[in-house]
């Protein structure tokens, strides 16, 4: 791994808040996930299911998690079955975890390898009455895919098939909403390694330059801060390209006058951040570009106020919605009459703003959390308006993350990331 080792009081204190939440005499069971192929030797680069990441700090493939908090025997309580390192493994791939590493990793000390598997699980499940399985209930979910997690609740189910079963997701969808102080800490790590890489950027564009190219600079400043890649696929979209909300092409040259939007993060010991800049090519902003920019700034800077504890997240998109149509009818691009007409489940800001402003966001850069349930102290939300204006060639986006706090505004994790015009416009032509 390129991050430096997490606390595994961490991990201790993130199973504690699980197993609190757990039935009586049940037990509950979390898989990495898979090595994807791509054809002949190939395969996609591993990424660890981030359930059981959040609940062990284990980073590997083929390795399970059992909790089973009221079990008998008290070193069944906890379980890490990983695969079997050996010497050929670390000539090859490098070391696995041992036993000893992954209770430094996790802080659990019963490690067994896959092959005790079917044994030491008949013995705990004769034990239980519950079993918890987990399944991805995001809301954003779209899986064609069947997943080790799918494979192993197929095999747990048809071979004891009179217990019973309960779902791990809705305990853990309100748990991973709420930070801890060491998550924060991660997230705001990557947070700091995608501002260098902005920086980077600000030096670098000019007319001419290709989205490519950029991307190029961001990962190269990502990887020499040890982040492994970008939290997601990265938006480099100059001029009209900014009006497509998830163009990923990035293989456009950037015309001087034209705008670019980046929406780039890095991540760091799997947690994400996630950033929007918009920067003018040639490094000033005309001034059409720079009110409309400075419209969704001020819109940015008014949500972030509204994200408080106790808001509701739909109410919440409402009043961003009043913002946003406002400065559309300064910026003259609605007047009263669009508004007055407009349909309320489709208003007529939605023509130039038509993406939700906030979601959650921390070990996934949409993260659990249910928005059906208030906000809390130590939720991390993103606040990202837009407008975007095909007819005049360019879009703009800006977005931070941040954390709610018990009182006062979120604590913006991307404060140092510079926003303001006059900033931008400085750095780029210094």
């Amino acid at each position: 791994m390129k991050y430096q080792q997490i606390n595994k009081s961490l991990f201790e204190t993130n199973r504690a808040k699980f197993t609190t939440k757990m039935k009586p005499h049940s037990l509950a069971v979390f898989n990495s996930n898979d090595i994807y192929p791509i054809s002949a030797d190939s395969t996609m680069p591993f990424e660890q299911h981030r359930d059981i990441f959040y609940l062990s700090g284990v980073d590997q493939e083929e390795s399970i998690l059992v909790l089973f908090p009221d079990c008998p025997k008290e070193k069944h309580r906890e379980i890490l079955f990983l695969k079997e390192t050996n010497d050929h493994i670390a000539v090859w791939e490098g070391e696995k975890l041992t036993k000893e590493k992954a209770f430094e990793t996790s802080g659990i000390k019963t490690v067994y390898w896959l092959q005790d598997l079917g044994k030491i699980m008949f013995e705990i499940m004769t034990q239980c009455d519950t079993v918890y399985i987990n399944t991805n209930e995001h809301y954003r979910a779209n899986v064609e895919t069947e997943t080790r997690e799918d494979r192993f609740t197929k095999w747990l189910k048809n071979k004891y098939p009179a217990h019973a079963v309960a779902k791990s997701n809705p305990i853990l969808q309100r748990l991973r909403s709420v930070k801890e102080p060491i998550e924060i800490d991660l997230i705001q790590k990557a947070c700091d390694i995608t501002e260098k890489g902005f920086r980077r950027i600000l030096e670098f564009v000019k007319p001419g330059v290709w989205e490519y190219e950029i991307e190029a600079e961001f990962i190269h400043e990502f990887l020499r801060n040890r982040s492994k890649k970008f939290a997601y696929t990265p938006i480099v979209a100059s001029g009209n390209n900014a009006n497509v909300l998830h163009y990923v092409e990035n293989n456009q040259q950037c015309k001087s006058g034209d705008l670019i939007l980046l929406d780039v993060g890095a991540e760091y010991a799997n947690y994400s951040s996630d950033m929007t800049r918009t920067i003018p090519v040639s490094g000033r902003f005309s001034e059409r570009q720079k009110a409309v920019y400075n419209a969704v700034l001020k819109v940015k800077n008014e949500a972030t106020k509204m994200l408080v504890p106790g808001t509701d997240w739909a109410q919440y998109h409402v009043e961003v919605g009043k913002l946003m149509t406002s400065e559309l009818l300064n910026l003259k691009l609605l007047d009263k009459a669009d508004v007055q007409n407009e349909d309320k489940e489709w208003p007529a800001y939605k023509k130039y703003f038509m993406h939700g402003t906030s979601h959650h966001m921390g070990l996934d850069t949409h993260d659990y959390g249910i928005l059906t349930e208030p906000m809390q102290a130590n939720m991390v939300f993103t606040v990202e308006p837009g407008i975007y204006i095909p007819d005049e060639g360019f879009g703009i986006r800006l977005e931070d993350d941040v954390v709610i706090q018990k009182s006062g505004e979120p604590n913006n994790l991307m404060k140092d990331i510079p926003i303001e015009v006059d900033e931008i416009e400085s750095i780029m032509n210094g």
